[in-house]
């Protein structure tokens, strides 16, 4: 039982969703989900499984580069031992610079095999505790005015606990936006604001102080995100908290941003750290900082939010849940893992691991590589 085992062969699987509706923020229009799928096979008859949603406007990975790159991961990790996370991890970075959200589903799988062998489930394995409820926001597209102010009725009458806006395409006219979706729901329900990078900085400066009367929660990346050096500018003059989503992929950028006094919260997100193993840094890093966080997605299906919903437990400084884009897949390809209840309750399974697995009949169905 104590003996190491090694990992046999890894198989790669192209997941391919539509979305029920098209989703759209500053950087484009998403029709489907493009992900990419990984099972980590080891001798001992233990198997991972990890996913990525490679996003190429934000980290430059496609499904098909995602998919290549993945094949010299996995000869590489071929008999090595899937317990040595640091090392496994250690190894891509030495074949190939970036490539963050490959890299994130094979650290996903390699902490999959890692709990189910430790027989805990993944937030326990991670030194966290289910003790919190974790409740995701849903997010209304940018784009018609009247078409946002309809979405974000939708969503207050199921029931999610807030409204994420996307914005970033024209400061004016998005404070028209939330002027009129806060007229529209009411002055209760908090609203979370996404420029994804979308605006200049005096811009974002003028757009945020405008939008101040709107109780505004927090507002994800206002500027470019080369521009970080701008950020602390923005931040300063900001009347609502800035958090750092794009400009906050590794650890290091964390604690760039913490020495520039750039952000007040993180947004951390495996597909930008490369994984679990360097967003727990991320978080040492912020918990000393006292910089609090959230947890968001891509379009990862129900396995890399299960994923993330585990690693969300593993601090109480992680307090924002952005897990609501696997609801928008048009179909579902998870078996187990977590469960979507109302008003945007999300339960995490208490099985051993992630407690997530695509059955093969799903997974023969694919487009696939066996390494």
């Amino acid at each position: 039982m104590n003996q190491p085992l090694t990992i046999l062969r890894t198989e790669i699987f192209k997941l391919s969703v539509p979305l029920r509706q098209p989703f759209t923020t500053s950087l484009g229009t998403d029709y489907a989900a493009n992900n990419v799928l990984i099972k980590i096979i080891t001798d001992g008859g233990i198997t991972g499984f990890g996913e990525c949603s490679p996003y190429m406007p934000i980290n430059g990975e496609s499904q098909d580069t995602c998919f290549i790159v993945g094949q010299y991961f996995a000869k590489a990790l071929k008999g090595k031992n899937p317990f040595d996370i640091a090392s496994c991890i250690q190894l891509m970075d030495s074949i190939i610079y970036g490539n963050t959200s490959i890299k994130s589903a094979f650290d996903m799988a390699l902490y999959d095999i890692a709990a189910q062998h430790a027989g805990m489930p993944l937030y326990s394995f991670l030194g966290g505790n289910n003790n919190k409820t974790i409740t995701t926001d849903y997010t209304v597209s940018v784009g018609e005015i009247d078409a946002m102010v309809t979405e974000a009725l939708s969503i207050q009458a199921q029931g999610y606990p807030a409204i994420k806006v996307k914005l970033g395409k024209n400061g004016k006219t998005d404070v028209e936006r939330i002027k009129a979706i806060r007229a529209a729901v009411g002055g209760d329900i908090p609203l979370r604001i996404d420029a994804n990078q979308g605006w200049q900085v005096e811009e974002a400066i003028e757009t945020l102080q405008a939008l101040a009367v709107y109780n505004i929660q927090h507002c994800e990346e206002p500027i470019a995100k080369w521009n970080y050096l701008s950020l602390p500018k923005v931040k300063q003059t900001s009347p609502i908290p800035i958090m750092a989503d794009e400009s906050c992929g590794t650890h290091h950028d964390a604690e760039r941003l913490i020495q520039l006094q750039a952000c007040d919260y993180f947004n951390i997100k495996l597909c930008k750290s490369g994984g679990i193993y360097d967003a727990l840094q991320t978080v040492q890093i912020a918990e000393v900082a006292g910089i609090h966080m959230q947890v968001g997605a891509m379009l990862e299906s129900r396995l890399g939010m299960t994923a993330f919903a585990h690693f969300a437990l593993c601090s109480p400084l992680i307090e924002h849940y952005d897990f609501d884009t696997a609801l928008m897949f048009s179909d579902d390809p998870v078996t187990g893992g977590i469960i979507y209840g109302t008003n945007g309750i999300i339960t995490v399974p208490d099985t051993p691991a992630l407690g997530a697995i695509v059955d093969e009949e799903t997974l023969n169905r694919m487009e696939k590589a066996v390494v």
